[in-house]
Order: C-alpha cells, then structure tokens, then sequence
C-alpha cells in the first residue's frame, strides 16, 4: 500500500521538525505557511505560500495531500472544518476550536474533574472589581497569544489603570498559584486507549518563554502518576489523534494543576529527538498518517535549552561534543525573543 502524503499547515520549526521525521518514514510533505521565508519549506517536498483563508491556495493544498496536520493552533476554525470536509484533518478541527480559546479549554478541563488554577471571563474593565480575589493573577486574551503575547501580570487592581488593555478582545484572568515547579507531558495517542506517552519533562520559563528543558524531572511518584492519567484522560476524551502537550504547574505544597493543553508537537518535547527512539515528530507523523505504533524507549537522560534570538550566533560557529546536537532552525531575521534553535545534551 502506498503510504499518504501528509500536508503542514504552518511553516515554522516544528513544521520543519515534522517534515523531517516524515522524510526519513519516507511519507512526501506539502507545507502550507503565509510566511514567504517560512524555514519548513526548506525540508518539505513542497511548498505553498498564501493567507490561510486563501481558497485557491486552500484547494491547491487538498488536491496535493491525502491527510492534513497543522505545526501551531492559531489557524482559522473555519480553514480547518472547510479541508476536513474533503481531507482528514488531524487532529480534528473540533479539537482545535476548544483549545484556541482559553476559557473553553479551562471549562473543558474542569468539567473531567481535573484541576486547574482558579479563573474568571473578563469581558470589560469594571468587572477587574468583582474579581480581585484571583489577584495576583494572569490576564490573558482569551485567543491568540503565545510565548508570553497577549499577557499581563496584575498584582493589584491599581495595575489595571497603568496598562493599555482593549478589553474588547476578551480576556481571562487567572489566579497565580506558589509555583514550585512546572512540568509537561508529551503523550501520542493513535486510537482508542492506544497511547505512547513520554516521561515527565521538567521546564524553566524566563518571561513566558521556554528557557530549558530536562529528563528525567525532579518529581515524586503521585505527581508522575497523576499527570500520566491525567493526560490520557484528556487525550480520550478529545478522541485525539497525534501528538499532544499537556502543560501543568506543581505549587509549594505538591498539588498538581493543568496549566494549558497544546494540540500539536511542544517546544519542550524537543530532547524527544535525541533522548528516545522514537521522536515526538515522528509519533505524530506515525498517529496521523496511519502508521505502526512503535513501543517507546528512552535512550538517555537530557537537557535540552532553547536559543533565543542572537544567542544563535554564538551557536553556529562553535564545536560540539558527541554529546551535544545542534538544530539551527534556518529562520531568515534574527528577532528578540524569537526561537532561533536549540541544543539538547545527552547525560
């Protein structure tokens, strides 16, 4: 049987990540990215440029592919559903419209009885008032937003008045909790209760942006259990098909809570490339397009930290140990607090 070819809505790292792990399970990518510079074009068979509401560009990428994924969220419902009528979309669209808004994803996640911070909808400023006991607390735009975008730390009311918030956009705000640590779970599901779930990784954030990553985590054994079951349980209730991150946060007095739910492959899954046989990428590759389940292995212990902006310069030009594995992430500008690569050490 011949094997699908996989279309990527999205052109950035874990799109070229994708269509790497693709290359090498011989499955042909199309890459669809409204970037012109998009560096997945660079290890995709081929490559289309257009706004994701374009329907020629839309229908270009249906005629090429069998079955369609996507590298980030933030890609119109509308897109999703409308290729999905005539393509597989994996994972679903429905997925997708849960998790791109926040205060769906929170509701959803508290109505299987697992924990959260505590949150509220903010849709206007006077209701800040009605609120003030999830203070110190997050406010975030309900859609849209990553890497620290789109937040604001308010510690007390007064703060509101010193930022230049539109509260017509919709935002949440969410209680901070005595952040102990922060861990996340990188978990493939391919059918019902058919999982390969990756261990802990443990996580440090340096203003909203991923700063490193490590196995094995510095956690007991509830909380290893209980992100496990918690994952999976979030997995099969979403009927999900392919590789997913679930975000958690673990306060001074070892509660565990779920921060966010990232429907695709995870910056902090990154050392899954080098520490296992069988990558994050590759897994999603294998969910989506129908492929073997492969047992998961770990091979070592890692460390994996992310580049951020000119950090990469000192990169490319250094030596590594045999050890150490270097992803340039072949971005064009260079740009602050942009993830311009990464490098994982094996322990």
């Amino acid at each position: 049987m011949s094997k699908p070819t996989l279309g990527i809505i999205g052109g950035g790292q874990l799109g070229s990540m994708l269509a790497t792990a693709a290359k090498r399970l011989e499955i042909k990518t199309v890459v669809f990215s409204d970037d012109m510079d998009a560096p997945a074009q660079k290890f995709s068979d081929e490559f289309i440029f257009g706004k994701y509401d374009d329907q020629n560009k839309i229908d270009k990428l249906v005629s090429k592919t069998d079955v369609i994924t996507f590298e980030f969220e933030n890609i119109p419902y509308e897109t999703l559903n409308q290729i999905n009528k005539i393509k597989p979309v994996l994972p679903k669209p429905s997925i997708n419209r849960i998790i791109q808004h926040r205060l769906a994803e929170k509701d959803f996640i508290n109505k299987l009885n697992i924990r959260t911070t505590r949150y509220a909808s903010v849709k206007n400023k006077s209701e800040m008032d009605t609120v003030q006991d999830l203070l110190p607390g997050l406010l975030k735009t309900v859609t849209l937003g990553y890497d620290g975008k789109g937040q604001h730390l308010i510690n007390s009311i007064e703060d509101i008045n010193e930022l230049d918030i539109d509260f017509s956009r919709g935002y949440i705000l969410e209680k901070l909790v005595k952040l102990k640590k922060e861990i996340s779970i990188i978990i493939t599901r391919f059918s019902d209760k058919k999982y390969e779930i990756y261990e802990p990784i443990e996580n440090v954030h340096e203003d909203q942006i991923l700063k490193n990553s490590r196995i094995p985590a510095d956690i007991n054994d509830k909380i290893l259990k209980q992100s496990r079951l918690w994952a999976m349980k979030l997995t099969e209730e979403l009927k999900y098909v392919g590789t997913l991150c679930v975000e958690f946060f673990i306060d001074r007095n070892e509660n565990l809570y779920v921060n966010e739910i990232a429907p695709r492959v995870h910056n902090s899954g990154h050392l899954t490339i080098n520490a296992y046989n069988i990558s994050q990428f590759e897994n999603h590759v294998r969910a989506v397009c129908g492929l073997e389940q492969i047992k998961l292995n770990k091979i070592s212990n890692a460390k994996m930290i992310n580049l951020i902006g000119s950090q990469i310069n000192v990169y490319r030009n250094k030596q590594f140990n045999s050890n150490e594995f270097f992803f340039d992430y072949l971005k064009k500008e260079i740009k602050h607090k942009r993830k311009m690569g990464h490098l994982t050490t094996l322990f």
